[in-house]
């Protein structure tokens, strides 16, 4: 089940979570807090979201991208909360019996949630400044 968390995200964990031997391919995306945005300097970022409907919107993802392309194990974890430069703020995990179908789940799953899942960031910017992003806004 996706979780969503306050906590730092254990990648380690997660790929252990993911990892099976009916499985030929693992593959780890993580998003990670970046110094620069546009060349602008951020220092830290928040997230928020609408609980109940994210959590039930990451199950339906989950599901989808399973069905679709028969992946073994699929683990999606993304935090709340503030999240400092380096840290990882959204993971997704899978598993598959080959590397296409790993490669093309993963990379689904993670523009998908940034594109439908009610999460939304706050960039707290160097000079004192911050800016709400909202889903489906590319960045």
């Amino acid at each position: 089940m996706p979780r969503l968390t306050f906590e730092p995200i254990d990648s380690a964990c997660l790929l252990t979570e993911v990892q099976s031997a009916r499985a030929g391919a693992v593959v780890l995306f993580l998003g990670t807090t970046r110094e620069y945005t546009d060349g602008r300097r951020t220092v830290s970022l928040e997230y928020d979201c609408y609980r109940d409907m994210a959590q039930q919107k990451l199950e339906q993802l989950q599901a989808e991208a399973c069905q679709k392309w028969s992946l073994v194990h699929c683990a999606i974890v993304h935090r709340l909360g503030d999240v400092d430069l380096g840290e990882v703020s959204v993971a997704v995990a899978v598993s598959a019996g080959h590397r296409e179908a790993a490669f093309a789940a993963g990379k689904w799953l993670i523009d998908t949630i940034k594109e439908v899942v009610p999460i939304w960031k706050k960039e707290n910017w160097h000079d004192g400044t911050s800016e709400w992003v909202h889903p489906g806004i590319s960045e």
